[in-house]
């Protein structure tokens, strides 16, 4: 999906993530991005703000006195409530806020603007004027290259930085087309207010009607991609809070509403990449994992048929409950054996012995087998030989190649299946001239 709507405003070098730009506009949920200094993100904010004709407030963390925020407290007449004494300063009338180096900012003051990020609340107040929450910061410190020195820019909080929707990572200079740094390198328009003619706020305006309407008749593809890609990510150590796989279906939504309502592969991948909050706190996960989650996750939720029903199986992490979605809910035979390789295939040698173990003498005494015959041979296959005490290298090596055509099935006591080991075989060879 490609726009050029942030280039009308004087934005250059963004194409890559203006989906996500614009998909934050539609959902009016918290923006966050990520830079380094002078990489034009107060600059893309503020004008985002011009463009929409939005009531903007532009706020240095760094600097701000939380007065300056709330305006003035008074009592009111009969000294019943507070009241603050507003200034064209204040927050209380703003349809936009920028919070501008959120990550200098003084711990008080970090926790005062939670509110103000998560519920469109400070001091408890509700703000029902206010549409967009945005945020822009440096790279924190413990996610900065040997050229950066950003010491003032510390670690989000991780609870408030998952208050943020979209974390989006701006590009730089090396990553900019060279048609962009000459256009970049311009200095004319210095200081002109965006204008470009309303297109911007009108196509939001129609991605929010479709959003909405799409919202109202949720995909169920789309939760079951979101919970697939949590389950994945968690077990690559990229924990995604129960609050982001709930929003993670909303920034999917807001991206598809931009692409007149069709789910696309690569737009969910790049909206999935920066639903990710880690970056905020200085550990921004590594693209292959993110794009294999990603590309497992698409499959299960869209694939069809007997497809689907393997991905969701190889999804499912404790064997048990696999080994019982194998047995009980296998679409057929062929479907079964597929189930049956692919885990041997993937799993590490711990794991495929103890689901081989399990799941063979069930197959096995199955009257309506669940796995094909191709399966069944597979789990008793030998996996491993070692020669103990060898004679000749070459009779070793066909010792141990004979060994591996073997088929096993495990050992008994009182009827149930029991570990087996230390098998002993004796061979004669006859060496012929």
């Amino acid at each position: 999906m490609k726009t050029r709507y942030l280039q009308a405003l004087g934005v250059y070098g963004y194409e890559a993530v203006e989906p996500i730009v614009l998909a934050a506009l539609v959902t009016e949920d918290p923006l966050l991005l990520i830079g380094k200094a002078g990489t034009g993100k107060t600059y893309l904010l503020n004008s985002l703000s011009e463009a929409l004709n939005l009531e903007h407030r532009h706020y240095n963390a760094s600097l701000i006195n939380f007065d300056d925020l709330v305006g003035f407290p008074y009592p009111d007449n009969d000294c019943s409530e507070i009241r603050y004494l507003e200034t064209p300063a204040t927050v209380w009338q703003a349809e936009s806020v920028l919070i501008d180096e959120i990550s200098r900012c003084k711990p008080e003051h970090q926790n005062r603007l939670f509110s103000l990020v998560h519920e469109r609340r400070i001091q408890g107040l509700a703000m029902p004027a206010l549409r967009y929450r945005w945020a822009a910061m440096n790279p924190c410190n413990l996610d900065q290259g040997e050229t950066d020195f950003y010491e003032g820019s510390q670690a989000l909080d991780q609870a408030l930085a998952d208050r943020f929707a979209f974390v989006v990572q701006v590009p730089d200079w090396d990553e900019l087309s060279d048609q962009d740094r000459l256009r970049v390198s311009d200095p004319r328009g210095e200081g002109m207010l965006s204008d470009d003619g309303g297109a911007l706020q009108e196509r939001i305006e129609q991605a929010q009607h479709l959003f909405r309407q799409l919202l109202s008749q949720l995909s169920p593809g789309l939760q079951d991609y979101a919970v697939a890609v949590a389950s994945l990510l968690g077990a690559s150590g990229i924990r995604l809070s129960p609050r982001r796989v709930r929003q993670l279906p909303r920034n999917l939504l807001a991206i598809t509403a931009l692409n007149e309502g069709q789910f696309d592969d690569a737009s969910f991948r790049l909206t999935l990449q920066a639903s990710i909050p880690h970056p905020a706190w200085g550990q921004a996960p590594d693209e292959a994992t993110i794009h294999s989650a990603h590309r497992t996750a698409w499959d299960t939720a869209f694939s069809q048929g007997r497809e689907k029903w393997l991905n969701t199986f190889l999804l499912e992490p404790f064997l048990p409950k696999r080994i019982k979605k194998l047995l009980n809910e296998a679409p057929d035979p062929d479907t079964g054996t597929m189930a049956v390789t692919r885990t041997l295939a993937t799993e590490p040698p711990e794991r495929q012995a103890l689901f081989a173990f399990a799941l063979y003498p069930m197959t096995i005494e199955c009257e309506h087998s669940p796995i094909g015959r191709e399966g069944i041979n597979e789990l008793g296959k030998v996996t491993q030989v070692k020669v103990v005490r060898g004679v000749h290298d070459e009779l070793d090596a066909a010792a141990k190649a004979a060994a591996f055509q073997f088929k096993f099935k495990p050992g008994e006591s009182g009827g149930e299946p029991v570990i087996t080991t230390g098998f002993v075989y004796r061979y004669t060879w006859i060496i012929e001239d």
